[in-house]
């Protein structure tokens, strides 16, 4: 099938923004409003630790400096410019400039896509497509490093796509957006992996006699964009980084984020599904065989992880938009306007958002999940004065936040899937032994768990083990002769 994308002028460009800016103010004031979902994850609190260890040091870390498990293991940060800047932000505006920053990548990347989609697509499918996008991405849109490079994501997928529309070889420009994901999150690797199917596309709808040429041209810009993603404090090692995590097996399984799409019940992930294999079925719609497999192969990874939903959303539509076009009906262009009248508004509106940014950090009350923020019990565990501590893997983040070396945490790669599924089988007296054992090799003498833990009811039991807080979140537990009869201080 051929399509092409209609030709470009300075004109429709700017007539066509105010919607894109229009569609992402509306996703960052929706998201300034629901902001405590934003901090709605454990591992926000160890990122913003990296970060100002990160800061405080003028390094990024090569070693584990925050566990009392891994003292010293090599361990890298492919996220160490997402954990400054995050690290910066909450020094400067606390909680709601993480929160802002947050809603403003995320608002930026369905802004982007909007303005990509309206290339080709009239304005109720690419509407349909961005709202889509959210709804894919939204169980994981969490103030972490991934929605900071979320932006990133949507503008290298869509230069890519548009090279291959337009007959094109991808523009160097791109390149230093590369960099930056690399910089920002492991996820650049997805970046990498897109050039091949797209390259392979491109060399296949070009003609026999310039396809050696279409394959030099795709093959240069691959090798230079492997060049530039190791422009990292670490070099080729964060490429290396992501296929450590993707070698953790059963751990992965227990891991909210990286658990499959759940279908018990009716969902936002399901119903969009199906509604758009419904609206697929009904209208005939037909796509390129390599981007039937492209898309497929989206759906799979977001089908397998809930994490990937995003990419999904968020890459997905920049897929099929030249070839729907051609399809339903191609965005229709209008003389009409000057060019420059969209920027007033735009402007007008920066600032009203400026102001309403304002306004909710002085009025709303940001704040991470009490869940994840055990403040009361890691209090009573700095007051026993114990160090060696087994924690539940969701409070691992606060502990380190709190200055507190914790058994485990979010960095999973670090741990390794041995550990993981020891930890969590012993937890769970799935393997009382295995619980015996850990407490006995690690030395533990202050527990820290999520209340309901089965661990915890038998520490309630056991000889040797007092229980010295308990809350609706977390108990504490030490060794009888390390028991206090309170706790004190106050946690930032």
């Amino acid at each position: 099938m051929t399509y092409s994308l209609v030709e470009q002028t300075g004109l429709h460009t700017a007539r066509r923004l105010p919607l894109a800016f229009a569609g992402a103010a509306a996703c960052y004031l929706m998201l300034l409003v629901l902001g405590a979902r934003l901090l709605n994850d454990p591992d926000t609190f160890w990122q913003i630790a990296v970060g100002n260890w990160i800061v405080g040091h003028h390094a990024v870390p090569r070693f584990d400096a925050f566990s009392s498990s891994m003292p010293g293991v090599p361990w890298i940060s492919t996220q160490w410019l997402a954990q400054v800047i995050f690290a910066q932000t909450f020094a400067f505006a606390g909680w709601a400039g993480v929160v802002a920053l947050s809603a403003a990548a995320v608002a930026s990347a369905l802004g982007l896509l909007i303005h990509f989609l309206r290339r080709t697509l009239a304005t109720s499918p690419a509407l349909t497509l961005a709202l889509g996008a959210f709804v894919f991405a939204s169980p994981h849109l969490v103030a972490r490093p991934h929605v900071l490079a979320l932006p990133v994501m949507v503008a290298w997928a869509a230069g890519l796509v548009r090279a291959v529309d337009e007959r094109r070889a991808p523009s160097f420009a791109l390149l230093p957006l590369m960099t930056l994901w690399a910089n920002l999150h492991g996820g650049f690797v997805l970046g990498i992996a897109l050039i091949a199917p797209l390259a392979l596309e491109a060399i296949l709808h070009s003609g026999a006699t310039e396809r050696q040429r279409e394959l030099s041209r795709w093959a240069l810009f691959a090798l230079l964009a492997l060049a530039v993603c190791c422009i990292t404090p670490y070099g080729p090692q964060s490429v290396l980084a992501t296929s450590r995590i993707l070698r953790l097996g059963d751990a992965l399984s227990l891991i909210g984020e990286w658990q499959p799409q759940d279908f018990s019940s009716l969902g936002g992930f399901e119903f969009c599904l199906l509604v758009a294999i419904g609206y697929a079925l009904y209208r005939g719609l037909t796509l390129p065989p390599l981007r039937v497999l492209l898309l497929l192969g989206l759906l799979h990874i977001a089908l397998a992880h809930v994490r990937n939903g995003e990419v999904l959303g968020f890459i997905g539509p920049l897929f099929i938009a030249a070839p729907l076009a051609a399809q339903i009906g191609r965005r229709k262009i209008s003389a009409g306007n000057a060019a420059s009248s969209a920027w007033l508004p735009v402007l007008a509106v920066l600032l009203a958002l400026g102001a309403v940014s304002y306004a909710a950090a002085q009025t709303m009350d940001y704040r991470p999940n009490p869940r994840f923020a055990p403040v009361a019990a890691v209090a009573a565990v700095k007051a026993s004065g114990k160090t060696h501590i087994l924690n539940s893997y969701d409070f691992g983040g606060y502990l380190i936040a709190s200055g507190v070396a914790p058994y485990i945490d979010g960095r999973t790669e670090l741990y390794g899937e041995r550990f993981v599924v020891r930890h969590h089988r012993a937890l769970m007296l799935q393997d009382v032994g295995e619980f015996f054992r850990l407490l006995h090799e690690a030395n533990i003498d202050v527990t820290l768990l999520e209340t309901g833990t089965p661990a915890a009811g038998l520490l309630d039991r056991l000889p040797g083990w007092k229980r010295i807080y308990a809350d609706d979140v977390a108990v504490v537990h030490v060794r009888a002769d390390a028991a206090t009869s309170g706790h004190k201080g106050v946690l930032r």
